[in-house]
């Protein structure tokens, strides 16, 4: 029962891996609020949590309604008297390759699964501000971490998803805030037609839903990306090389060019803490030594 007591927030929770992340976050002793866009599929996972000797609350409405996730957040506030984990699993997929997809079937998908978690996020990030403790977790995919072909939307907001978690990991450090992203494998009516029918059973969402436990309990990690999928767990990281020394002049762009295996070695390569760790070792190498962020306000 590691998550006793704690209040939990899932999105897209009447089915696939959202209900299965509510049912494995009950098990761990957390109150769930089971939030779907089918008030009578969230109604049934949140049942499931009671029958099971849970507590549950089910609030339908969508992510990208801003006063449908007030609602949620208000309802699950006046239960509860307080929200300690979000997790934003809510999405859609409109694949096509990009030739053939239109500006719409971008948009949407854009709306769902980046601007849904900024908004459920923004809805409990000052309560997580004001009692000192909050767990956000994104959900990402290998489709935005290396890409996939036909998912050039679906690609584009779920890595857009780590940059999100990113900043809002480092803004959240000192209120005790910790945000990670969490990158899915599992069978689901997502994936239909996708994943090989030989596949689904080893790629059962359940699977999946350990993955949480640590991103969302009191010694979570920040700025984590955990994959899993069938079992198997793994860490994803961005990542920069040593790169080399160029400098300026008429020849740089040929020297970028001709050295290029240098630049992109990937020997030694480092985990950046922060964004303008990119831009003081820059300035290292050319030799300057006063502080970045002074030059870069």
């Amino acid at each position: 029962m590691a998550l006793k007591d704690r209040i939990a927030i899932v999105t897209g929770a009447g089915g696939g891996l959202g209900r299965q992340h509510a049912l494995f976050l009950a098990r761990q002793g957390a109150k769930v609020v089971v939030n779907d866009l089918s008030q009578e599929a969230a109604d049934a996972v949140a049942s499931e949590i009671v029958v099971a000797g849970g507590d549950a609350l089910a609030v339908a409405g969508s992510v990208t309604d801003e006063a449908a996730v007030a609602t949620l957040v208000s309802r699950t506030m006046a239960q509860w008297g307080r929200i300690d984990i979000l997790v934003n699993n809510a999405g859609i997929l409109r694949d096509k390759s990009f030739a053939k997809m239109g500006l719409d079937d971008f948009r949407v998908v854009l709306d769902v699964h980046l601007m849904g978690a900024v908004i459920c996020t923004k809805a409990v990030w000052e309560i997580m501000r004001t009692q000192r403790h909050g767990r956000v977790v994104m959900t990402t995919s290998s489709s935005g971490l290396y890409g996939n072909f036909g998912q050039a939307n679906y690609g584009a907001a779920k890595m857009a998803l780590v940059g999100l978690m990113q900043t809002l990991a480092i803004e959240g450090e000192k209120y005790n805030i910790r945000v990670n992203c969490l990158a899915p494998t599992a069978a689901t009516q997502m994936t239909d037609g996708v994943l090989s029918d030989d596949s689904l059973e080893r790629l059962h969402p359940s699977l999946v839903s350990p993955a949480l436990l640590p991103l969302v309990c009191d010694d979570a990690p920040t700025r984590t990306i955990l994959c899993a999928g069938g079992g198997n767990f793994a860490a994803a990281n961005i990542t920069m090389t040593q790169g080399c020394y160029i400098g300026s002049g008429p020849q740089a762009g040929a020297q970028v060019l001709t050295r290029l295996d240098e630049v992109t070695d990937r020997t030694g390569e480092i985990v950046p803490g922060y964004g303008f760790m990119q831009a003081e070792r820059e300035l290292a190498a050319s030799g300057w030594s006063q502080p970045v962020m002074a030059v870069a306000r």
